[in-house]
């Protein structure tokens, strides 16, 4: 598959699950901009049956190569970021996994649950990445279960393999010089942003700041009944020049650890 079959095909999902992320496009080619994507995030568990190196398949048949790993302690994730070998403005990828042994016994047989659940020709599929949710209807019980532990996990028991956020590549936008000025204009528009840790997550010492406005809501059918919950969100991105003069191109841990809260149901 072509990386612009890829994109394609992720953004068309996304989007669809996203419609703030298609209002928010619109707004910022309403002010004269074209749209760029600096990375596209997927989340998933540490089993080897659907792990990171499992969901990269599609982007290192591409042309991807593995450029900086990433370990959040205190929600239990590791994570890679992937880069194309030689076409410099193509998205990053970051995909991250949920370690699932650092949780309790109960977890982790929902877990093997799911994932036993998921059609052998899916897990032996290279685009596991596009399929969503492979196990069966989703119980409002077990949901609450999971999120006690971790909002993650309770995620990825709803939405399943998606792209769980596209990102603009605010250095790119022709009438935005800044990400405090891309944050202003989204309030200005009814856009409710993440909070935790700031609204703008990174520093220009860190070489990279980080915005997000709060998950869109879609209705689940659950077994035992409809609710609204949070599915993707939008990323905003500002790269600042290193010593060397290049921008810099990987992520920051503590900015993404609180990036990965705009999906929390109960947010902080």
């Amino acid at each position: 598959m072509t990386t612009t079959k890829i994109f394609d095909t992720l953004w068309a999902e996304y989007s669809e699950r996203t419609p703030s992320a298609q209002k928010i496009n619109e707004l910022f080619i309403g002010k004269g901009n074209q749209i760029f994507n600096d990375h596209v995030a997927f989340r998933t568990f540490d089993d080897p049956r659907v792990d990171i190196e499992v969901l990269a398949k599609p982007f290192l048949a591409a042309g991807y190569v593995e450029n900086g790993d990433y370990t959040f302690e205190a929600k239990k994730l590791y994570a890679k970021h992937y880069e194309h070998a030689t076409d410099k403005n193509l998205p990053r990828v970051f995909i991250s996994q949920l370690k699932i042994a650092e949780f309790s016994v109960e977890l982790q047989e929902e877990v093997e649950k799911m994932i036993s659940g998921i059609p052998l020709e899916a897990l032996t599929s290279d685009d596991l990445v596009f399929k969503g949710r492979l196990w069966e209807q989703p119980s409002f019980e077990v949901y609450e279960k999971l999120q006690a532990e971790t909002e993650y996990a309770a995620w990825l028991y709803v939405n399943g393999f998606c792209s769980n956020h596209f990102t603009v590549d605010i250095n790119k936008l022709e009438t935005f010089k800044s990400l405090q000025e891309v944050n202003h204009f989204l309030k200005d528009n009814g856009f409710k942003m993440n909070t935790s840790g700031g609204e703008i997550k990174g520093s220009p010492e860190e070489f990279l700041e980080q915005s997000s406005v709060l998950a869109d809501r879609i209705p689940v059918d659950f077994k035992e009944l409809t609710k609204e919950i949070t599915s993707c969100y939008y990323e905003f991105a500002f790269r600042h020049p290193m010593p060397n003069g290049a921008l810099f191109s990987g992520f920051v841990t503590g900015s993404a650890d609180k990036i990965f809260e705009s999906t929390d149901m109960k947010p902080k």
